[in-house]
């Protein structure tokens, strides 16, 4: 029986007529969205956030997943999110970043915020040594172990909620789903802001500035902030954050009348 890491449950808040699908990051959970989500609730929005496929449980449920898989827990979050409400925004953090601007090509979206969303695997030595042989390597070395997190706000760290080590097996299927993505941002038309911070050492802040590049959309915005980690929606900065996401979205929706 598979048991959901207590604080790592899916979410729903708030109401209205404008809806915002919280989609998490590679190995982390719900949790990072949660004090987004409630920001976004006390200002009248009605706010989902599902389970991606393989998270907050074990890692070895995560070994598991296919992106696709992944693709269809964000999927299944629209379709329960969008029967409630008028208009529907994809809000993704790192993974949930590359999941809407996918998301985006198959159902109606009203626009996208993209927080901390990388454009391809980090261009570690290591790793790139490593990509070719990834998939096998797997069967026999299942967990990378993560390194020493950084966090500008100590007590933000301790909050956050994720495996302590990357099953090497999705690393091959994130690793697809960000090839997928590129294949697809051409082709994505809906409004959107990028927010990534320039203090981020895990996705680099170049990842943002090539993402702004080869999207389709023209309405697209990126916006920097400083003092904060890779988790910028529960960081030092994390106010700044909600705000911009607010500001956008108002626009957004006034623009559409």
């Amino acid at each position: 029986m598979t048991v959901i890491l207590a604080g790592g449950e899916p979410f729903h808040l708030g109401g209205g007529e404008t809806g915002c699908l919280l989609l998490h990051g590679f190995t982390a959970t719900p949790k990072e969205m949660r004090l987004l989500g409630e920001d976004l609730a006390d200002h009248g929005y009605a706010v989902l956030a599902p389970r991606l496929f393989g998270h907050a449980t074990h890692p070895d449920d995560l070994a598991r997943a296919r992106w696709r898989d992944w693709l269809a827990s964000a999927a299944d979050g629209y379709s329960l999110l969008a029967g409630s409400v008028r208009r529907t925004f994809l809000i993704g953090m790192s993974l949930g970043g590359a999941l809407a601007l996918l998301l985006s090509r198959q159902v109606e979206c009203a626009g996208m915020v993209l927080l901390s969303t990388p454009f391809a695997l980090p261009s570690d030595r290591r790793l790139q040594m490593l990509r070719p042989i990834l998939r096998p390597l797997s069967l026999v070395w299942r967990h990378a172990p993560k390194g020493p997190p950084r966090w500008f706000d100590p007590e933000a760290g301790r909050a956050h909620l994720t495996y302590p080590v990357r099953p090497l097996r999705a690393v091959v299927e994130l690793d697809k789903v960000l090839a997928a993505m590129r294949r697809e941002l051409p082709h994505v038309r809906a409004p959107a802001l990028l927010v990534h911070s320039r203090d981020d050492r895990f996705v680099p802040p170049h990842h943002m500035t090539s993402i702004h590049g080869a999207l389709g959309s023209t309405w697209k915005e990126i916006h920097w902030i400083e003092g904060s980690s890779h988790g910028i929606t529960q960081d030092a900065k994390r106010g700044e954050v909600f705000a911009l996401a607010r500001d956008f979205l108002g626009r957004v929706e006034a623009a559409a009348g």
